[in-house]
């Protein structure tokens, strides 16, 4: 096959002349946002949207709202909050990844495009181009939502705010070696002794659903 190729003057091996996702997400992973919505039920049977930003480096998240209505507007404003939200943490992004959902009207890209924010769609049902959002969802699921009876929307927002809470200063993520978004890793214990007498405590928030773990002070 190689000298079929050569003998017609065609490069056996060519360079690529586009870059791939994957490469995309490695050179661009120190500046990458990527959001999405999901859909919960409350016990009355209502239908609610939530739309949540993770940041690709660290992986904080941010849960941007609910509503049973994501109209234009709210989604709009949804994205101000974000802008806000980065700027008073003096967060940089240069690229946000989304879906081509229709709940995303065109000012929501000309909102995050006028602070420098380049938005990225995602291939039309290929989830993995936004694995990460998608894995975040899904822990959410397992870990709070499945386990949840959610009673209204302002309930719904008050466990997502806790989930978020847990989720960027105490749960460990194997993506960034262990660490937790908002919090460096604690320091090794190495003294023996120390290791025998741990003093640990136990931290509930909702009610049981989530337990944090720490050395007594």
């Amino acid at each position: 096959m190689w000298q079929i190729l050569q003998d017609a003057e065609i490069d056996p091996a060519p360079e690529r002349t586009s870059t791939t996702w994957s490469t995309f997400l490695r050179s661009q992973a120190a500046a990458l946002l990527a959001c999405d919505f999901f859909e919960t039920t409350i016990l009355n049977g209502t239908r609610l949207h939530v739309l949540a930003v993770i940041e690709h480096p660290s992986r904080r998240i941010r849960v941007l709202g609910a509503t049973a209505h994501p109209t234009a507007s709210w989604v709009t404003q949804a994205a101000r909050n974000l802008v806000m939200d980065l700027e008073d943490a003096g967060r940089h992004a240069c690229f946000l990844i989304r879906d081509r959902d229709g709940k995303y009207p065109a000012l929501f890209d000309a909102v995050l495009s006028g602070t420098g924010i380049q938005v990225v769609l995602s291939g039309v049902r290929i989830p993995r181009m936004n694995a990460i959002m998608e894995r975040w969802i899904q822990s959410c699921r397992r870990e709070l939502l499945d386990r949840t009876l959610i009673w209204n929307q302002q309930h719904l927002l008050h466990a997502l705010h806790e989930y978020e809470r847990f989720y960027n200063t105490h749960r460990p993520h194997q993506g960034i070696d262990n660490a937790r978004p908002l919090r460096v890793l604690p320091q090794s214990i190495t003294n023996q002794a120390a290791l025998t007498h741990l003093d640990i405590r136990q931290r509930q928030r909702l009610g049981g659903i989530l337990n944090e773990y720490h050395h007594a002070a």
